[in-house]
């Protein structure tokens, strides 16, 4: 019920307006946003490397644009950025949503937008990861990875392993040597499209990830980076690699700033690939709810970080 409930909040237009101005909200969002600004984010990815060792990823927060002005003034923003990157020496990778980019406004859109930032991020030899959002972009998007890889191989694409479809989506993703980015999912999605039991989503999750750790998906070059938090199934994930020979370097754990950090700090003393997605941008209650959604045992969390100490 907190799930759906969560869920709803995220895509309600009140909710999106008018919570965001309520200062208990934006307190709220501090433990897992450094900031609205690129320059802070960039603070926090260069903070996360200096104390840590732990690179990042970061990811301007908006979606659904309402016309090309707005597409062309995002994709602006991420060739910024990508520059901002190289000249401040980090190693930080940048990550997008297609509809922020204008795939609403048409596909062809979006892969103009899109093959301008893959461009810009390329030239300084960055990477560039396409997100995935609700079912219904499963299909372009993947469209729009299929053709801008073809001419940017430093391109990965996510996909949610709670969609019924996403085994033969990875299937079809291997032999091009993908770089793929396995999430849970965070989308209000009908059960004939995604799994509605969290069990068997965790159950997916590591199937997905095996698969991409299998050898022949290691030697076709799949870059394998894990979005999760889940402590249990990363230690489960640990224990099939090391039996099968999947070294320590096989995979990245991709966590998100602010959450697990003993986790994050474990893997990396540890020798483990871990990144941090570190989230900055205006447009951020949609995002930052359905984090909840996904863990709504962090709504406990985030209800005591809000009492005076």
């Amino acid at each position: 019920m907190i799930r759906s409930a969560l869920l709803w909040m995220s895509e309600n237009s009140w909710c999106k307006n008018t919570l965001p101005r309520y200062g208990f909200v934006r307190r709220a969002v501090r433990r897992f946003m450094p900031g609205e600004e690129l320059e802070d984010a960039l603070g926090a990815a260069r903070s996360m490397v200096e104390q840590h060792r732990i690179p990042a990823l970061i990811t301007f927060l908006g979606e659904n644009v309402a016309d090309e002005a707005e597409a062309r003034s995002v994709t602006n923003h991420y060739i910024h950025t990508a520059e901002a990157i190289a000249a401040a020496g980090l190693d930080v990778e940048l990550s997008l949503k297609p509809t922020h980019l204008g795939l609403d406004l048409g596909i062809d859109v979006a892969e103009e937008n899109l093959r301008r930032v893959t461009a810009a991020a390329e030239a300084w030899g960055n990477w560039v990861w396409l997100d995935m959002e609700y079912s219904r972009y499963v299909d372009p998007t993947l469209d729009l990875y299929r053709s801008i890889r073809a001419d940017h191989p430093k391109f990965g694409i996510c996909l949610q392993s709670y969609l019924h479809r996403t085994p033969d989506d990875l299937e079809s993703l291997i032999p091009l040597g993908s770089a793929v980015r396995l999430v849970k999912g965070a989308y209000a999605e009908p059960p004939d499209v995604a799994l509605p039991v969290k069990a068997d989503v965790d159950q997916a999750f590591f199937d997905q990830a095996i698969r991409m750790l299998a050898p022949d998906a290691r030697e076709a070059g799949v870059r394998v980076g894990l979005a999760t938090h889940d402590a249990r199934l990363i230690r489960r994930i640990e224990s099939w690699a090391e039996a099968n020979g999947a070294g320590g370097d096989a995979c990245e754990y991709q966590m998100l700033y602010g959450i697990a950090e003993q986790e994050q700090r474990r893997l990396a003393g540890a020798g483990k690939g871990v990144r941090v997605l570190i989230s900055y941008g205006e447009h951020w209650f949609p995002w930052y709810v359905r984090r909840l959604a996904e863990r709504p045992a962090n709504v406990g969390f985030v209800l005591r970080s809000l009492l005076p100490r």
